[in-house]
């Protein structure tokens, strides 16, 4: 028997990772080859026309678990019964610009569509954050839909996490398929801290530690942080644009965990509201080691596991902005509350 279609939002899907995202949602990789799907695109107005020209795109592209398309630039019927909201669309942070002012424009971007998911969601909506600052964004955007369950809305640091196997698996010359339990700590920020202790290889003998195989810790403690932390300002760098296809799919990775649940033996990295594991504050959102069944995301309490000293001894766990969910209204500009 077919399941019935879920209803996937992607705001901000006139852009470069909507574009990106969208027909992987379509295709299946986000939730199943056997789920169908009807998507739900937002966009601000001035971008109404690319918006309809990607919707044009997805009904030209005649993708079988595709049963439908809403694309429109009212934030109310976007989030009306959907299942899955994946907010892509924020304010970016220009030359110039202070962490205060990008946050005081994404509070009013924010505000509006925390509301219109407590309204008009589904049921146990499940909620990621991508556009940055993730973290901040999330807790904003959970501010302002207080019946959202804490456990429902997370930011993205799959894509710093995926980062990681695939420099491992560069170093080593092994399929990134045979990488695991990388670990990214923190926040979706160059103050993250990426962590191998407890990752491993697959071998002809057995899995391996990542360590012992690499037997560099000069690389593993300098080098490979480094260009994970800064992986992003070297994209746009060589590209000059930002991150879209790797953040579109590790998108796609975070949600399908969530959803499908994480392999046996596999732990993948989300920012999700700390329960004050590994000494972080309770109420901040923070990237931890998690695993998901059933719906519903775990973090691991991995003997020997610890959230690691950045360099310069400051604690990595001390390194995310103070925000949390229960006072906000401290932490953010006076003007974004009026």
């Amino acid at each position: 028997m077919a399941k019935e279609p879920m209803r996937v939002l992607v705001t901000g899907a006139a852009g470069q990772i909507g574009y990106a995202l969208v027909p992987m949602i379509a295709r299946g990789v986000m939730l199943g080859a056997d789920q169908p799907v009807i998507l739900h695109m937002l966009d601000i107005p001035p971008a109404a026309e690319a918006l309809n020209g990607v919707k044009m795109e997805l009904v030209d592209a005649a993708f079988p678990l595709l049963k439908g398309v809403v694309a429109t630039t009212d934030v109310v019927e976007a989030c009306t019964g959907v299942n899955v909201a994946v907010m892509v669309g924020g304010f970016p942070r220009k030359e110039g610009m202070e962490r205060k002012d990008v946050m005081s424009k994404n509070v009013s971007i924010y505000k509006s569509q925390a509301s219109a998911l407590e309204a008009h969601a589904a049921p146990n909506c499940k909620v990621l954050v991508v556009a940055n600052p993730a973290n901040t964004n999330a807790l904003i955007l959970k501010e302002f839909a207080p019946s959202i369950p804490e456990k429902n809305v997370t930011c993205l640091t799959r894509l710093d996490h995926n980062r990681a196997l695939g420099q491992i698996s560069e170093r080593l010359n092994v399929q990134v398929s045979d990488v695991k339990n990388v670990i990214i700590w923190g926040n979706h920020s160059s103050s993250q801290y990426p962590d191998v202790n407890h990752a491993t290889v697959k071998t002809s003998t057995g899995e391996k530690p990542v360590r012992e195989l690499v037997s560099d810790d000069e690389w593993l403690n300098g080098e490979f942080i480094t260009t994970v932390q800064q992986r992003g300002a070297a994209i746009i760098k060589a590209r000059k644009f930002s991150s879209a296809l790797s953040a579109a799919s590790s998108a796609c990775d975070h949600i399908r965990d969530w959803v499908l649940g994480t392999p046996e033996g596999t732990f993948v990295s989300m920012g999700v509201y700390s329960d004050g594991s590994y000494g972080v504050p309770s109420g901040l959102i923070y990237s931890f080691p998690v695993t998901c069944s059933g719906g519903e995301w775990k973090i691991v309490q991995e003997d020997g596991c610890h959230c690691p000293r950045a360099d310069g001894g400051e604690d990595a766990c001390l390194l995310m902005p103070r925000v949390n969910s229960t006072t906000p209204r401290e932490q953010l500009p006076p003007q974004c509350f009026e």
